[in-house]
Parts: structure tokens; C-alpha cells; sequence
């Protein structure tokens, strides 16, 4: 059974054998293309996620700025995990009353 260097070898008298030898150098060029235009579409895609995780994050910050706003918190040099636990404490301070 063939290995490694064996079947890039069978691979590329295969190749060979249906395109010609003038058609390869076509193939590569267009192989590169094809993965120049992949590369820059999964660049493109990681900008767009993390830009829409960033608007997430901004309206997330928004909303618990309000609840806290509501709750007479203050929300000032507090961070969204110290901020939903300042929130979760004073729900459960008026829940006991």
C-alpha cells in the first residue's frame, strides 16, 4: 500500500495524465487564486464576527447600565461581571423585603 511521497507521486501522473503538461501550471495559478480569495474571505469573516461581537458587548453594557440605573446602582468603575452581581444582589435585597 502506498504511503505519503507515494501517493503525491501516483497523484501527479495522474494529473499529468488528464490535464497535459501545458494545463498545469494554469491549475496552480488558479489553485493560488482560489486560495488567496479563501484567505481573504476567512480574514473578512473574522473581522465581522468580532466587530458583532463587539456591538453585543456595547449593547450588553447598555442594558446593565440601565437595570443598574433603575435599581439606583452605581454603575461607574464597575466592570459587567461586578455590575450583573451588584444587580443580582440588590433583586435578591428586595425580594427578602
Amino acid at each position: 500500500m502506498p504511503f505519503g511521497f507515494e501517493w503525491l507521486f501516483i497523484i501527479v501522473i495522474i494529473v499529468v495524465l488528464f490535464f497535459g503538461v501545458k494545463k498545469i501550471p494554469e491549475l496552480a495559478k488558479s489553485f493560488g487564486k482560489a486560495t488567496a480569495e479563501f484567505e481573504k474571505a476567512k480574514i473578512q469573516a473574522k473581522r465581522d464576527l468580532d466587530k458583532y461581537k463587539q456591538e453585543n458587548i456595547d449593547i450588553e453594557r447598555e442594558k446593565l447600565e440601565s437595570i443598574a440605573e433603575t435599581l439606583g446602582i452605581d454603575y461607574t468603575n464597575k466592570n459587567n461581571e461586578d455590575l450583573k452581581k451588584s444587580i443580582e444582589n440588590e433583586i435578591n435585597k428586595k425580594k427578602d423585603r
